[in-house]
């Protein structure tokens, strides 16, 4: 037989293998456990670098970052000149700087303009990526609430790996041993929850790819599937922002560009165009999320794109100004506040009636307090606060403090509140909108405060305001803002605000519970 015939009967061989591999494995897992219904066939004995468990792996090796932190004294840090911030108490990673000085070497082969890369197909940035909560139950440890859920967090973190992992597809390069690209997260522009149960005793599949590029700026749509009762259910839609910047992270870099190839891939593309954020189109209307992304990140947009935020809680310490957002509109604020000064004036008039025969007399309403209306509470009373110390565990490739880490944290608490506010084990239905305004470096002090700042019905609006505290110098940085919408097994009281600025989280809270609602 010739050496061709040999490599093509071991060829069919080897797929029949691979096809016959995982039934045999399925039917013998069905023989030992006859309820493990959320086993998946393709989970069985299934590629070892799909595992989720291995992104985070995959991308050191991209990058070439270090692995191990280890310890410098403090003295020779500073002697040599390469203390970055003064959170670092005592330590910085010498492995971190190696590497570092490495990949400075690569901004040679960076591009200098988009015209000089290879345009890619959205088939070229797939990914896949399981999650075998079912297939092996020693994962499941990990993921489990003490409801006996999936704990959201921990999708969020995976989901935040998976499209790093798929910019980087993107972005390949097979001259290159390393990828010159240091690749990060810049925006969660929405996460709509399928369904409201994801069962921790069933196999979870990741699957992504990019749909739409500009300059130096990637999104990334993944979807979320889970395997139960024979067949894969959709569980979560996520479209993410991600940036490239250059080996040190200092200013921005090209990114090839993308073609799309028939109408189901041209349709997605101008989805993402149409999420990029045409204002001139309607000069009223609130930028979208990604041109603010574009304005940060240096990419042209029309101007104005980053005036429509809420500026974080407090309005101290320098903060906001260049987030202020568009005066309350007249009516919204009569709505917001009248419902309150109403019940004031009737419940005192009801109170008081000599006051009832004065204002009968004189024609007048007394505003001079309020009073909280039946079946509410105030936003001063639905907050929920916490503290984070970032412990070098939670780094990202690039040594700082992972973002699926950074959310992760943000949704428990958020969750937490809502569940204090409603009295009820609260569902997420969205996320919306999370914008990655700073870096968060190891070592640093993350305060993180929730504010219940829309309800309506059954729904709970959170916002999660993260922000940076440097002991040394007193100052506060804002780094995330987060959105989530719950939905409780029971109504929920209204929320009231009293003052200006939370009257502006309010009408914020309700632009994004509409937007939610809407879509």
């Amino acid at each position: 037989m010739s050496e061709h015939q040999l490599d093509r009967e071991w060829s069919t061989t080897s797929k029949l293998m691979t096809c016959l591999r995982p039934c045999a494995s399925l039917t013998s897992r069905r023989l030992l456990c006859a309820e493990a219904k959320g086993t998946a066939p393709d989970m069985a004995e299934g590629n070892p670098l799909l595992h989720v468990s291995n992104v985070r792996n995959r991308l050191r090796e991209i990058v070439g970052a270090s692995t191990n932190w280890r310890y410098a004294n403090i003295s020779t840090i500073k002697r040599k000149g390469i203390l970055k911030s003064p959170l670092l108490f005592g330590s910085i990673s010498t492995d971190h700087q190696q590497a570092m000085s490495e990949r400075v070497s690569l901004s040679s082969a960076l591009a200098r303009s988009q015209s000089e890369l290879p345009a890619r197909s959205m088939k070229d940035s797939l990914v896949e990526v399981h999650l075998p909560l079912g297939s092996q139950p020693q994962l499941r440890e990990k993921y489990l609430t003490f409801h006996n859920t999936v704990r959201f967090g921990r999708i969020l973190e995976d989901l935040d790996s998976l499209a790093v992992l798929i910019s980087y597809a993107h972005t390949y390069n097979p001259a290159l041993k390393r990828s010159p690209l240091s690749i990060v997260t810049a925006l969660v522009d929405k996460i709509d929850m399928r369904q409201q149960a994801i069962y921790p005793a069933c196999d979870i599949k990741f699957t992504g790819h990019v749909t739409w590029v500009g300059k130096t700026s990637i999104e990334a749509k993944m979807h979320m599937t889970q395997y139960r009762n024979g067949a894969y259910s959709p569980v979560l839609d996520a479209t993410f922002v991600m940036v490239a910047r250059d080996p040190e992270n200092k200013r921005a870099a090209f990114v090839n560009p993308l073609s799309p190839e028939g109408p189901e891939e041209e349709e997605l593309f101008r989805q993402g165009e149409g999420r990029r954020g045409h204002v001139a189109r309607d000069p009223g209307r609130d930028p979208s999320p990604l041109s603010c992304v574009c304005a940060l990140y240096s990419e042209q947009v029309p101007s104005g794109g980053a005036q429509h935020r809420v500026p974080p809680e407090g309005g101290a310490h320098g903060r906001g100004e260049e987030h202020r957002p568009r005066p309350l509109p007249q009516h919204a604020r009569h709505q917001v506040r009248g419902r309150s000064l109403a019940w004031t004036s009737a419940t005192q008039l009801a109170r008081s009636p000599r006051r009832l025969r004065l204002c009968a007399r004189c024609r007048t309403v007394s505003f001079r307090g309020r009073l909280l209306p039946p079946d509410s509470v105030w936003m001063e009373d639905a907050k929920l606060k916490g503290l984070e110390i970032c412990h070098p565990q939670e780094r990202n490739i690039f040594n700082r403090i992972f973002g699926g880490f950074l959310m992760r944290k943000a949704y428990e608490l958020g969750w937490a509140n809502a569940c204090a506010f409603g009295g009820g084990r609260p569902g997420l239905v969205a996320v919306d909108d999370i914008l990655f305004q700073k870096p968060v470096e190891i070592g640093s002090l993350l305060l993180l405060s929730s504010q219940v700042c829309y309800t309506e019905g059954k729904h709970i609006q959170v916002r999660v305001h993260s922000e940076v505290f440097d002991p040394l110098t007193r100052q506060h940085n804002t780094t995330n803002v987060f959105h989530f919408t719950f939905a409780s097994d029971r109504r929920v009281p209204d929320v009231v605000p009293r003052t200006y600025g939370e009257s502006m989280l309010y009408l914020d809270g309700k632009r994004h519970f509409n937007h939610t609602v809407a879509h």
